[in-house]
């Protein structure tokens, strides 16, 4: 079997479809950082394992449940509440475990972005990829921006190209906006800070090339109405209706968000 490793904090909106989503893994873990509504009530409900660690960063999150909870399997998958395992992905994931090599560490994994049940397939430039399933022992996580990417690997990485599903508005305009305020700040010093050589532009690896195609287009005036255009119009954004047009003005405010911090922080270097 597989396992499920799921980081909450206030999640109870979200978090009864997604628990419902892995009702067949045999070894479901709640990773807890400070839920002061329903979620750890309705993750007991779902018969899940319960741990608390206070959250620092998605990376490090990440690491402390690889040395801290009791993972029963071989092979552990890492999702956020909003996200949604759905019958298709299930199965692959069971295929791919099922013929892997031992030099595999894991699978990057790509999801449908959902906005007013649309899939913005479009206007999120589908697919993206995260390492989300990986063999226990094989690989660790470090911070990227807001986010976390994969290190320490033992092996290499395949691609599973069956995508779940991603929630990502589904507490509203008023939580995205905010949570994504924060985001920028981090995004901004890792653009700067952990800035990719120019090379990583053109690597074939999508995990490699998109965080430095980030860090250098950033950099280009009027960056965020370029955004805007790639993904509206260059991208087919506007086939996805009004959800896709919101989506993509939102998108390029966080890229002016992240360009004017950017300043800011060259400003106090």
């Amino acid at each position: 079997m597989i396992s499920i490793v799921i980081l909450t904090k206030n999640e109870e909106k979200d978090l009864p479809i997604s628990l419902s989503s892995v009702d067949w893994s045999d070894d479901v873990h709640i990773l807890d950082s400070g839920s002061t509504d329903k979620t750890l009530e309705i993750a007991e409900q779902y018969g899940a394992k319960i741990t608390y660690n206070a959250f620092k960063s998605f990376g490090e999150q990440r690491n402390y449940a690889l040395d801290e909870l009791n993972i029963i399997n071989d092979w552990i998958l890492f999702l956020d509440a909003d996200e949604v395992v759905t019958d298709a992905f299930r199965k692959a994931i069971f295929e791919a475990v099922s013929k892997v090599d031992n030099n595999v560490a894991g699978y990057y994994c790509c999801w449908k972005m959902m906005l007013e049940n649309t899939w913005l397939k479009h206007c999120d430039n589908f697919p993206k990829w995260q390492f989300r399933l990986m063999k226990k022992g094989m690989a660790r996580f470090t911070d990227f921006g807001h986010g976390q990417k994969e290190s320490d690997v033992k092996g290499y990485i395949k691609y599973l190209k069956e995508p779940y599903l991603h929630y990502g508005f589904s507490k509203g305009w008023t939580q995205w906006i905010n949570r994504h305020n924060k985001y920028s700040s981090q995004e901004a010093i890792a653009r700067v800070q952990n800035k990719p050589p120019f090379k990583h532009v053109l690597s074939k690896n999508s995990s490699i090339r998109n965080p430095a195609l980030k860090s250098w287009l950033c950099k280009l005036p009027g960056w965020p109405f370029i955004r805007f255009f790639q993904a509206y119009i260059l991208s087919l954004g506007f086939l996805e209706g009004i959800p896709g047009f919101i989506y993509c003005i939102n998108m390029a405010y966080y890229e002016f968000l992240i360009q004017i911090k950017i300043r800011e922080h060259k400003k106090n270097l």
